[in-house]
């Protein structure tokens, strides 16, 4: 190793010929230290703060809100969601699910709202039992109804609504009530209803035990109703007193004219038969 190598390590000194030592060879060490170096200087002191920097930068937790850069929106993922759902969802749940605050989600599912009714578009996003979803728009009622019935129809009979009326404004009620206001017995048109997903038992009465029916969010969500609050008042339905009270009084009078004609028909074959033998 020649004299130019990096102080410190050790280099063998040089021998004389083979066979011809010199002499005091023997006493010589074999190695000898090259002088040692001076100290390398000290790096610059700006490299190391830049690393410092990044070092810090990495470990950085970061932001608990961040979205993933070029990653789907919050009306996206919206409406991502309502499209695979059988029936409405509320604005918690969706808000949990999308991690994001409830206030955020519903502004954006008005927004959404908004811009398919602006938009004219074949479906709107509504408000419908508690919860959002899509729906096919009003105006497009009578294609949708030529591809999924294929012209059959499958309505409620009118007994049939005139329970699930009575359900909807009695409720709960038993089928016994719902008989008494109807008149008739009702018990399979309410069999009927409760397969349909429109009625469902709601307890049952403590004094008599009786099984206690009410309408269902499937109800709301066919009727195109928030909540039972919606249901129109019976009110401007309903015929008024006067108008009761002439009928009957005029029902009265009928019945009274029927029955003296009747007693004065009995009167006069009464009269023919007495004065036939006299002839």
């Amino acid at each position: 190793m020649s004299a130019g190598n990096d102080g410190g390590r050790p280099v063998r000194r040089p021998l004389g010929l083979p066979g011809r030592p010199r002499d005091g060879e023997w006493l010589e060490p074999a190695f000898e230290l090259l002088p040692e170096q001076g100290p390398a200087p000290a790096p610059a002191q700006a490299p190391v703060a830049a690393e410092a920097r990044v070092v810090h930068q990495k470990s950085a937790p970061p932001a608990a809100d961040a979205r993933e850069p070029g990653g789907p929106g919050l009306r996206a993922e919206l409406e991502a969601v309502l499209m695979v759902v059988d029936e409405p969802v509320t604005e918690a749940r969706l808000a949990g699910v999308l991690e994001r605050p409830r206030a955020e989600v519903a502004a954006a599912l008005h927004e959404l709202s908004a811009e398919y009714g602006a938009q004219g578009r074949g479906f709107d996003l509504r408000l419908v039992a508690g919860g959002w979803r899509f729906y096919s728009r009003d105006t497009c009622s009578e294609a949708v109804d030529r591809f999924l019935l294929d012209g059959q129809q499958a309505r409620l009979t009118q007994a049939a609504l005139e329970t699930l009326a009575v359900v909807a404004y009695r409720q709960p009620v038993s089928r016994s009530r719902v008989s008494a206001v109807r008149g008739v017995n009702c018990d399979g048109v309410m069999r009927t209803l409760v397969q349909r997903g429109l009625v469902e038992e709601a307890g049952s009465e403590p004094e008599t035990g009786a099984i206690l029916y009410r309408t269902t969010n499937y109800f709301l969500e066919r009727m195109g109703l928030r909540g039972l609050d919606e249901l129109p008042e019976l009110a401007p339905f309903l015929p008024e007193v006067d108008d009761v009270e002439a009928e009957s009084l005029e029902g009265t009078m009928i019945a009274e004219a029927v029955a003296a004609a009747a007693a004065q028909a009995a009167d006069g074959s009464g009269e023919a038969d007495r004065a036939a033998p006299d002839r």
